[in-house]
């Protein structure tokens, strides 16, 4: 499985209709150091780290008493009014300490290009990219509402910061919460009264190098938005904080070891939906990241916050950085099909596959998942066409399938596997596992032959499921053993961030039942 030259329609660069290849997984972000800046993070770790960190905290501290005596007392009602003479003074106190605890870390200054507007002609403001925990700064600077998790306000000292700015709690207790989240986003936005929303609608944090896929809670209710783009200009990127890479701490020691830390903050023209954006929320939130990206000169992707949860996902092969599933998983999704629920499907496209002919065209795969030939189709027909000879191999697609619909159970979709390639006396090659493991994880190539060697005590040149079973019962761990050394290596020395929840500072809150189709871009009707 690769991604051939038809196959790379994961992404749209900005201002073109064409599908071009690719961009690096946005959920991935890897640090290299030469011997010098080693040595200089070093040095600033002795030096200036502690006094920033002490710095830093200090201010936070500070801050805590006035947010709590100005949080005080303060009903709905008194919300919506103008704020009082000293809560004035207040909100100008607090900013100027969130701005000295972001100097303390490095941001001696802040750019800020365009007019930030009013109010009355934009209540939301829609953030990206979203990258890092310093995405706050905006936050600080605006005190504008942001959308958070209900547990983040009983954080001692930041939760009281939290609720001075009157946020739209998001309770994971309440099944109910998203669409009271929506109503409450698109009554504050219609009263006129009420700070601006800040919402970073990608859901989580990239790697800056695409825009992913708007969710579009902060488009349903439908009022004027304006964009607001981020970038950190700074030669060493120890800003972006993902999924796949250096930590949270490991971020905020790096960047405070940092003399000095660049960012960029524009306020784009209000964004003014027409009547059909209005009713269709997906489409108003695709066609604000088109603008978003324009400004960014980066691509706009497909992939989306589910993508990042396929690779993250907790099982034995863990899905390396240019893996081609999550790809899979955009093109399966676009052809309206969602892997979640496609898992009591996995056995009936196993029973078909095994009853036809291995290899089939491009006409043949269309009957087999009884959908029409389409560019989403043969884009999905593409990657799986390895040697570009317009044929493919079905038992690779029903295990992409398999993982993309279970990806934390790694034996079910081997065992799966092995049901597909087995010879009559059940048993499998090491050419069949070579197929197997490259297409569950989403490779063009990968070397089983240490792999196959070590379940083939015997060595008799072929093995079951059952020796596959009982070898990785005894040895859970045996792709790190013996695949990730060739696949993932050692590029970046970072561990993989290790989180249950999305990372970032704003949860989404988009309602379940919310379509969830990628839909083109349109021209925005006047």
């Amino acid at each position: 499985m690769k991604l051939s030259g038809r196959g790379r329609g994961c992404c749209v660069v900005a201002g073109s209709r064409d599908r071009g290849p690719p961009p690096r997984s946005p959920f991935v972000h890897q640090l290299r150091f030469s011997p010098l800046q080693k040595a200089k993070i070093a040095f600033m770790t002795l030096t200036l780290f502690p006094i920033r960190l002490f710095f830093a905290a200090f201010m936070m501290l500070l801050a805590w008493p006035f947010a709590f005596i100005a949080s005080m007392g303060s009903d709905e009602q008194e919300l919506e009014k103008p704020l009082s003479w000293w809560r004035r003074i207040v909100d100008v106190l607090l900013k100027a300490i969130m701005r000295m605890m972001w100097l303390a870390g490095g941001f001696h200054w802040i750019n800020v290009k365009g007019r930030r507007a009013l109010p009355a002609e934009a209540a939301i403001l829609t953030v990206a990219p979203h990258s890092s925990y310093f995405d706050a700064i905006p936050v600080t600077m605006t005190f504008a509402s942001i959308v958070m998790k209900a547990e983040s306000k009983d954080i001692p000292v930041w939760g009281t910061l939290i609720k001075y700015i009157r946020p739209v709690f998001v309770s994971r207790s309440d099944q109910d919460s998203r669409r009271k989240t929506v109503e409450e986003i698109k009554r504050r936005a219609q009263s006129g009264k009420w700070p601006q929303i800040m919402i970073f609608p990608e859901g989580t944090c990239t790697n800056r190098s695409c825009l992913i896929t708007f969710k579009p809670g902060a488009f349903i209710p439908g009022v004027p938005v304006q964009p607001v783009v981020l970038r950190y200009p700074n030669k060493l990127d120890t800003i972006t904080w993902t999924w796949q890479g250096p930590g949270a701490l490991e971020i905020l020691w790096l960047t405070l070891c940092q003399f000095h830390n660049s960012v960029e903050i524009e306020f784009l023209p209000v964004y003014i939906p027409s009547e059909e954006e209005r009713k269709n929320p997906v489409l108003y939130a695709n066609n604000v990241r088109h603008v978003m990206a324009q400004a960014l000169g980066v691509s706009v992707t497909d992939y989306t916050f589910e993508d990042c949860q396929l690779a993250l996902a907790e099982g034995q092969l863990r899905l390396p950085p240019d893996t081609c599933l999550l790809e899979f998983a955009k093109l399966v999704r676009s052809l309206g099909l969602k892997p979640e629920t496609l898992e009591d499907d996995l056995d009936k496209y196993a029973v078909r596959a095994m009853k036809m002919k291995e290899e089939v065209d491009l006409k043949e795969f269309s009957a087999y998942l009884e959908f029409p030939v389409s560019p989403i189709l043969e884009s999905m027909f593409a990657l799986f066409d390895e040697n570009e000879e317009g044929i493919i191999d079905v038992r690779e697609f029903v295990i992409a399938l398999s993982v993309v619909c279970k990806p934390s159970k790694t034996l079910e979709t081997i065992q799966l596997a092995f049901q597909l390639y087995q010879s009559e006396n059940g048993t499998i090659t090491e050419e069949d596992l070579a197929h197997i493991l490259k297409t569950a994880m989403g490779v063009s190539q990968i070397n089983v032959t240490q792999l196959f060697r070590a379940v083939d005590e015997e060595e008799k040149g072929a093995i079951t499921y059952n020796d596959f079973s009982s070898f990785a019962e005894l040895y859970p761990h045996f792709a790190e053993d013996y695949l990730y050394v060739d696949q993932m290596g050692t590029e970046s020395g970072l561990e993989t961030s290790s989180l249950s929840a999305p990372n970032g500072i704003c949860t989404d809150f988009s309602p379940e039942s919310a379509e969830d189709k990628n839909k083109p871009l349109q021209k925005k009707l006047n």
